[in-house]
């Protein structure tokens, strides 16, 4: 039987900080500099963070992180491949999420899309995810997408990922 990989949504299949800066731009005319975020939560970063993910269209109209498709198709001919994504946080977020996914990822089938809201029921071998709270709950191996709010953050029992080739580098595929 394969392993089970999670793999986040948000932050490690979506590129949302460069949604984020782009829609602080383009609606607000606030220039976002990456390299004065590291460090702080999205809340923080962002002025307009909320106006943002409660706007119709965000999470649909997200850009796919750099080698992602490649990456997950690749982890797919070895693992069995799960996107574990929190949407009941923002609830109409729910449908652009799978809308998303079914546009950028058609290969993943609906079966193995879980939306919902703390990931700590979620059961797998391997978990991807951007931010510690996840990681912290989960039993498995667990590896770090590296984005802005979580570049100072290092604990043990959490390794590293900063793209998607060093991802399926640490996964051996």
């Amino acid at each position: 039987m394969r392993k089970r990989v999670i793999v986040d949504m948000d932050g490690v299949l979506a590129d949302v900080y460069r949604h984020f800066i782009l829609l602080e731009r383009e609606r607000y005319g606030i220039v976002i500099d990456p390299g004065r975020i590291e460090g702080v939560s999205e809340e923080e970063a962002f002025p307009h963070f909320t106006r943002i993910v409660n706007s119709g269209g965000f999470f649909r109209h997200a850009p796919v992180m750099a080698g992602a498709v490649e990456g997950l198709r690749r982890l797919e001919a070895l693992y069995d491949v799960r996107v574990v994504s929190s949407a009941t946080e923002f609830p109409a977020s729910l449908r652009e999420k799978y809308d998303w996914l079914r546009e950028h990822f058609p290969f993943i089938s609906w079966r193995r899309m879980t939306f919902g809201g703390s990931k700590d029921l979620i059961c797998g071998d391997i978990m991807i995810d951007d931010h510690t709270f996840n990681l912290r709950e989960f039993h498995g191996r667990k590896i770090i997408f590296t984005q802005p709010h979580n570049i100072n953050i290092q604990e043990p029992g959490i390794e590293r990922a900063g793209s998607w080739p060093e991802v399926t580098d640490l996964l051996g595929c």
